[in-house]
């Protein structure tokens, strides 16, 4: 089904669409999934078929290759988008699975059983699966193996920060997939300015856990009920194109956007008034020392 063409330039910007920000864009999370990985998908397809001529004990040695190789594509996958949501955040523990270093271990035992299939013997298949393996972790490199920006912060607290954002992002996922179904490209625009400041707001919790008490029903019950408005509208107005309906949910992302934006302002003011009083008792502490600052500069 066509789509109508809506943007900056075209002749109903000007007309209901707001303004959009500087960078929409700024916290989008782009799939990690490039042509590369799904590459990796084509060798045990062709294993499978140049195995079905091969008797029973080459389809057998075939099809266990080409099912280690697919299980090593789809934890690859999997392994982007945890370093993608990894590379994302300011404080992210490291996956609790390498799933890429997972993945070069059952290519290169594919590989070594492909090996072995076109000629047996142990010393050739360690050779292949070990260069499988290799050149594997050379093209997608290894997992993120150590935490960041988790130094002075509270495990638990840090873990129970973790579900509460992972669980706001899969609302998130269901707000973007709920638009596409709207048809609608301004509509889709909004969703992801508005997506861009709740994760702004996501960050901040991260960077201090001791936020999440003040943000949770931002990061819970109104991330839920933003998902079910976009369901709802999506299917309203993909049936009738109701256009009363399309400014109203329009309107409910400004207030939204509104809302994050102002709660994210002020968690980071009270983060500074706190930064601020921890300075002065500090100050105070050198002074009783005997030490004093020299704060002419």
């Amino acid at each position: 089904m066509a789509q109508k063409f809506g943007g900056r330039y075209s002749p109903e910007a000007s007309s209901d669409a707001t303004v959009p920000p500087k960078n929409p864009y700024k916290n989008a999370r782009p799939d990690p999934i490039g042509a590369g990985s799904n590459l990796m998908f084509v060798p045990p397809a062709a294993m499978v078929l140049f195995s079905l001529l091969d008797g029973a004990t080459g389809l057998a040695l075939g099809l266990v290759a080409a099912g280690l190789w697919t299980g090593g594509a789809w934890m690859l996958r999997e392994g982007l988008r945890a370093e993608s949501a990894f590379n994302a955040r300011r404080v992210a523990k490291r996956p609790a699975l390498p799933r890429k270093l997972a993945a070069s271990v059952l290519v290169g035992l594919g590989g070594a059983i492909a090996a072995w299939k076109a000629e047996p013997g142990v010393l050739i298949a360690a050779i292949y699966g070990s260069a499988a393996m290799g050149l594997h972790l050379a093209a997608f490199g290894l997992d993120p193996m150590k935490d960041k920006g988790v130094e002075g912060i509270d495990e638990f607290q840090q873990s129970r920060v973790a579900r509460v954002v992972d669980d706001a992002e899969e609302y998130l996922v269901g707000m973007s997939d709920a638009a596409l179904r709207a048809k609608d490209r301004q509509v889709e625009a909004r969703v992801e300015q508005f997506q861009s400041v709740a994760r702004e707001l996501f960050r901040t919790v991260e960077e201090d856990p001791r936020d999440l008490t003040a943000a949770r029903k931002y990061l819970t019950v109104y991330l839920q009920g933003a998902r079910d408005a976009t369901v709802k509208f999506a299917d309203i107005y993909g049936r009738s194109g109701d256009a009363q309906a399309r400014a109203d949910y329009l309107s409910l992302l400004d207030d939204l956007e509104q809302n994050f934006a102002a709660r994210n302002r002020k968690m980071l003011l009270e983060d500074r008034s706190d930064l601020t009083i921890e300075i002065d008792v500090l100050r105070d502490r050198l002074q009783r020392e005997g030490v004093h600052l020299d704060l002419t500069d």
